[in-house]
C-alpha cells in the first residue's frame, strides 16, 4: 500500500498563530487557475466569483469577533490580505489590538454576530477557504462559473508575521500595487516558472 508523503508545513514551529497581531496572507486557486476576473490596463476587473470573494473577507469580522481586516486585494488566480487577530481581553475594547501598537487601521472592530470562540490566523484561512468554496460551487451550478478541479483553492497558503509599522506600510503598499505588476508576478500563468520572483 503506498503512503502519502507528509505535507511539510511552513508555519513557524514555535509560534502561536492566535498571538495577537497583524498578519499578511496569499490563498492561490488550485493550480493557479484564474476564476476570479482579469488585469486589465484599467486594473483588476472582478468577475462574479471575484466579488463574492471580496464580499465574503470584508464579511470576516461579522462573525468573527477577534478578527479585523486591513488591506486586501483579489487577483485573478489569488488573493493578498492582512488579517489582524486581537487578543480576547480587547475584543469590541476600542481601537484594534496589536503588539506595539501597529500604525493606524481602518478604525474600530466591526459588530455582527459575534461567536464564543477566538480564531487564530489557521482558523481564519479555513473559513474562509470553506465558505467561498461553497459559494462558488452554488455559483458554478446556478450562474455557469467556470468549474474547479477537486478544490477551489491550494491546500496550504503562504503567510508573514507583520513586525513593525515598516513593514505593516511596505505590505500594505505591495498589496495595492499588485494589480499593476501583474506582468511580473510570479502567480501570473503567463510567466515561466522562476522568471517573476
Amino acid at each position: 500500500m503506498n503512503k502519502k508523503p507528509a505535507r511539510k508545513s511552513i508555519r513557524l514551529k514555535s509560534y502561536d498563530y492566535s498571538t495577537a497581531g497583524y498578519y499578511f496572507v496569499t490563498i492561490c486557486t488550485k493550480d493557479r487557475n484564474c476564476l476570479l476576473g482579469e488585469i486589465s490596463h484599467q486594473g483588476m476587473q472582478l468577475n462574479e466569483a471575484g466579488r463574492m470573494i471580496n464580499k465574503i473577507w470584508n464579511e470576516l469580522p461579522e462573525y468573527y469577533p477577534n478578527v479585523s481586516i486591513d488591506a486586501f486585494a483579489v487577483m485573478p488566480n489569488h488573493i493578498h490580505g492582512i488579517v489582524i487577530i486581537e487578543s480576547a481581553e480587547n475584543v469590541g475594547a476600542g481601537p484594534r489590538a496589536c503588539p506595539e501598537h501597529l500604525g493606524a487601521t481602518n478604525g474600530h472592530p466591526q459588530g455582527g454576530a459575534p461567536t464564543d470562540k477566538t480564531m487564530s490566523l489557521p482558523d481564519v484561512v479555513h473559513r474562509f477557504k470553506s465558505l467561498t468554496t461553497n459559494e462558488y460551487i452554488k455559483g458554478v451550478k446556478q450562474n455557469s462559473w467556470k468549474p474547479f478541479n477537486k478544490k477551489l483553492w491550494q491546500r496550504n497558503y503562504y503567510e508573514h508575521v507583520v513586525r513593525n509599522d515598516t513593514d505593516l506600510t511596505e505590505t500594505r503598499e505591495y498589496i495595492s500595487n499588485n494589480p499593476v505588476k501583474w506582468h511580473l508576478d510570479k502567480y501570473n500563468p503567463e510567466i515561466p516558472v522562476n522568471q517573476g520572483e
